[in-house]
């Protein structure tokens, strides 16, 4: 295949060279050294669509790179006279150049095309050909007959789309979230012994440990990866072997077995096949589930970076019981501001996998007889919600958390002025005493002690033992 894209006409501008392929609807010309064929041309040509920003992801492509060398392995043992050994061989090496990072300007096609992502799948049989023939030297694999051998669209997309899933939660989010949770633990042990005001309703309430406060973010944390993780289990059921409508026509028997083991082995991931074709190809509930895993840990990243930057508040107006690192100017016109960006970059990223998760149901929700056809948008807002996640945790965790610090004058001040430990007393003088002890510090701008002695409900000694904070935590 010529590798120039260009050469010098006769007035010495440059002109595109190119190549004519042939599909079932004719000829079409595609740029001379693109492994793509006549399908991926007609796809990109047909759907300009995000000016080139919403691509089909790199992670859709590597999972197919694993399913087509999967599938070749497993047709060289069940198809061997159709299969040879250096077919298997080409489409592998193929597969591995893909996975190598080293073919990405080939697969060119946008996400909003067909609903199936037949053209994508096509794309990655008409690569893996022309390249594999060009390591051979010969034209020797066909995209549809060997590459797609035993295979369609409707049942190889579906299953990237699964092994995708898998791969990016186990390699980009859930070690993003172990990373955060090991540095909340870190602050735990960092701020042990700390007494400040707990508040509920953004309301003074009694004291808790700002170590537990921040065993409440890591426990969150911790039961989110808890949930992700069961939720991976059903993600690895493919599809394979249903083919067209979950029937199996065109895949000798037992390809969707060995497939799955041939997948597992060349992705060292574990998968198997889907006990009912029918349902893999028309549901997708475990992606559904699945992301909204992601959504639960993107609504605890939520509260806990809101929570962060209401702590921070201030630095003399607010809160400002904790202080966070100062990572750039805050403002344009107020020198000196501060701002807490790392909670605010957090938020937004929250917020966008929350729209996400409403695209990833909508588009479950558009199985049709024998095939969901929103698959592209589907695991499109799937893997960006997983890897927006996983660097919003490891911004956050770097630029922020690292460095969050107890400013404990402040916290002690304001415990000594919270009127909810008058709680305390409450055993000792009943529900309406304590009520109205806190009721006329308030109104005075006394102290609690003050309060109680006037009042007369209790002695000095007994009130100094009640109010001890350290005892209500």
């Amino acid at each position: 295949m010529p590798r120039s894209r260009s050469e010098k006409s006769k007035n010495g501008e440059m002109v595109m060279k190119e190549r004519i392929e042939t599909d079932s609807l004719g000829t079409i010309c595609v740029p001379a050294d693109a492994y793509w064929g006549a399908q991926t041309e007609r796809s990109r040509r047909n759907f300009r669509i995000g000016a080139g920003q919403e691509m089909m992801p790199q992670e859709v492509i590597e999972a197919f790179a694993y399913v087509k060398k999967g599938a070749a392995l497993a047709n060289r043992e069940l198809a061997a006279e159709k299969m040879s050994e250096e077919k298997c061989r080409l489409i592998g090496e193929a597969a591995d150049e893909i996975l190598a990072g080293k073919l990405w300007e080939h697969f060119p096609l946008v996400v909003f095309q067909t609903g199936s992502g037949t053209q994508t799948n096509m794309n990655i049989n008409e690569v893996i050909a022309n390249r594999g023939n060009e390591l051979a030297g010969r034209r020797l694999l066909h995209p549809n007959d060997d590459v797609n051998m035993s295979q369609s669209s409707n049942d190889t997309f579906p299953a990237a789309m699964r092994i995708a899933a898998v791969r990016a939660l186990e390699e980009t989010l859930l070690p993003a979230l172990e990373r955060m949770i090991g540095t909340l633990r870190t602050l735990e042990t960092q701020h042990e012994g700390i007494i400040k005001v707990g508040r509920t309703h953004l309301q003074d309430a009694v004291p808790i440990r700002f170590s537990q406060e921040i065993s409440g973010w890591r426990s969150s944390l911790m039961r989110d990866r808890e949930i992700i993780r069961l939720l991976l289990d059903p993600l690895r059921e493919l599809p394979l072997g249903g083919t067209a409508v979950g029937t199996g026509l065109n895949a000798p028997i037992g390809f969707d077995k060995l497939a799955a083991e041939k997948i597992s082995a060349v992705s060292q991931k574990s998968f198997r096949p889907a006990k009912n074709k029918f349902h893999a190809l028309t549901s997708l509930d475990e992606l559904v589930a699945a992301h909204g895993a992601v959504k639960g840990l993107a609504c605890d990243c939520m509260k806990m970076a809101n929570d962060i930057r209401l702590l921070a508040s201030g630095p003399r107006c607010g809160l400002g019981e904790i202080r966070i690192p100062a990572n750039e100017p805050g403002s344009s016109i107020m020198p000196g501001k501060i701002n807490p960006t790392q909670c605010e970059q957090m938020t937004m990223v929250a917020v966008q996998v929350m729209a996400n998760d409403t695209a990833v149901g909508m588009a479950a929700s558009q199985g049709q007889l024998e095939l969901n056809v929103f698959l592209p948008v589907c695991i499109y807002n799937f893997l960006q919600s997983v890897r927006l996640l996983a660097d919003s945790l490891d911004s956050f965790r770097q630029n922020c958390a690292e460095g969050i610090r107890a400013n404990v004058e402040k916290m002690q001040e304001n415990l000594n002025r919270s009127l909810m430990l008058v709680t305390a007393l409450s055993p000792a003088v009943g529900y309406e005493k304590a009520a109205r002890t806190a009721g006329r510090a308030f109104e005075k701008g006394i102290s609690l002690k003050e309060a109680c002695l006037e009042l007369g409900y209790l002695g000095p000694d007994e009130i100094d033992v009640l109010l001890d904070p350290g005892k209500m935590v």
